[in-house]
């Protein structure tokens, strides 16, 4: 049960810094104050915080209180701080850093799962397409299966180092991939071009399966700019993106973002 009042508080304590209810610098009220609001222990509130100083949003010490850090300190690799970042509202600068890091990161896993996948591997990421084309086709859950897609390209490479980090790209990668699927026909679109880098990592293909990875991320990246150029408000994203058939298209599902639910104290 503390455990649950634990997340809860954390989130709570979380999403109230990235939304900027607590700005840049500013000190967290103090623990009576944060108990009652929360209706938490004061172990409940000092375990939360000791969770927002390791994710770099909080920093604490002696006469300065607990106070906000700025957001370049924060672990962006961290899946809570992306999880509130999506749910509190996406910003432009924080879709184009992603962009930039899957630029520099996936052509080089592609290349070397082109060199090093095994049979094993191969099977993995053709179940992955699989779902993604059963998700275009007759309707679904498309971004998970994209999801397991790019993972095991990057498991593929059998690198250490990629491998741990595809654990911590999971995040940011769904936020990109439920943002460009949300372009009428993106999902569909796409599927050819994740078949030109699965074709080109079963034929052993390193500098194809480069160039294709390139055009896929390149074809997200527009998908996302025309999000942006819209001047429509960013999204808040949270669960899974469903395609639907009946449409004729793939925008996802829109849910609306949920608030942790206050857990019971029975």
């Amino acid at each position: 049960m503390i455990k649950n009042f634990h997340g809860y508080t954390l989130d709570l304590l979380g999403m109230a810094i990235l939304s900027g209810r607590y700005a840049v610098g500013a000190s967290l009220p103090p623990e009576p104050l944060l108990c009652e609001e929360f209706g938490v222990s004061r172990t409940v509130v000092r375990e939360a915080i000791k969770s927002l100083v390791a994710k770099g949003l909080l920093s604490t010490g002696p006469k300065v209180g607990t106070r906000v850090m700025p957001d370049a300190h924060w672990n962006w690799f961290d899946p809570d701080v992306v999880t509130w970042q999506a749910r509190c509202g996406l910003t432009p600068e924080f879709l184009k850093d992603l962009q930039e890091l899957r630029r520099v990161v996936e052509p080089a896993a592609v290349r070397l799962a082109a060199e090093r996948a095994t049979p094993e591997d191969i099977a993995c990421i053709e179940a992955a397409y699989a779902g993604m084309k059963q998700a275009v086709e007759e309707g679904g859950d498309y971004v998970t299966h994209d999801l397991r897609f790019h993972a095991g390209l990057l498991q593929a490479s059998h690198n250490r180092m990629l491998v741990q980090m595809s654990k911590a790209l999971n995040a940011l990668l769904r936020t990109s991939f439920e943002i460009s699927t949300r372009i009428k026909d993106g999902a569909r679109n796409s599927l050819p071009l994740h078949r030109a880098v699965l074709n080109a990592v079963v034929a052993r293909n390193p500098a194809r399966a480069e160039r294709a990875i390139m055009v896929l991320i390149e074809g997200a990246s527009d998908n996302i700019d025309k999000v942006l150029s819209s001047r429509r408000k960013l999204p808040m994203v949270s669960g899974p993106t469903v395609t639907r058939q009946l449409t004729g298209s793939n925008q996802a599902a829109s849910r609306k973002s949920r608030s942790p639910k206050t857990p019971s104290k029975g």
